[in-house]
């Protein structure tokens, strides 16, 4: 039984609302938002290895990619290894948009956090962090608990 109710992930989905609907001001959609974090955490990858990571078929990644260009978020530069494909670099403005979404979240739990005393946010603060290491170690391990858990079935929720 979940005795969350699956919460962190419903504030999560609310702050991920108000982080969209501001970078849709910046004229920034989800999707080339993770194209832009992509590339952002792997300077010089190709369009390609774009695909690979996100799952996007070729014609979405150069659509997303294309745009963001135009926009200036992206540039290309010729791969000195191959001619024929370009490598894929975060501009300064990228970098920007990204701090603007770290902030933007920021604002959003600060504001929530004002509803718990000092105290008590030190104490979910030190709980969460918990959690959040725990669920790094799990995914850094390629998820063996979980998957265990999924194929064992029982009254798990997907």
């Amino acid at each position: 039984m979940d005795i969350t109710q699956r919460k962190m992930t419903k504030i999560a989905r609310e702050v991920s609302k108000f982080t969209v609907r501001t970078l849709r001001a910046d004229g920034i959609g989800t999707g080339e938002f993770d194209v832009i974090h992509v590339i952002r955490h792997n300077p010089g990858i190709t369009q390609t290895e774009v695909c690979a990571i996100l799952g996007i078929d070729k014609g979405s990644a150069a659509r997303k990619i294309a745009s963001l260009e135009a926009k200036g978020y992206l540039t290309r530069h010729v791969n000195p290894a191959d001619g024929r494909s370009r490598l894929l670099y975060a501009t300064e403005q990228a970098e920007n948009l990204k701090n603007s979404k770290a902030r933007v979240e920021a604002v959003c739990y600060e504001w929530l956090l004002e509803a718990l005393s000092p105290d008590e946010q030190a104490e979910f603060a030190r709980l969460l962090d918990i959690l959040y290491r725990r669920s790094k170690q799990e995914s850094k391990a390629g998820f063996p608990h979980l998957t265990e858990r999924m194929k064992g079935g029982g009254n798990h929720e997907a």
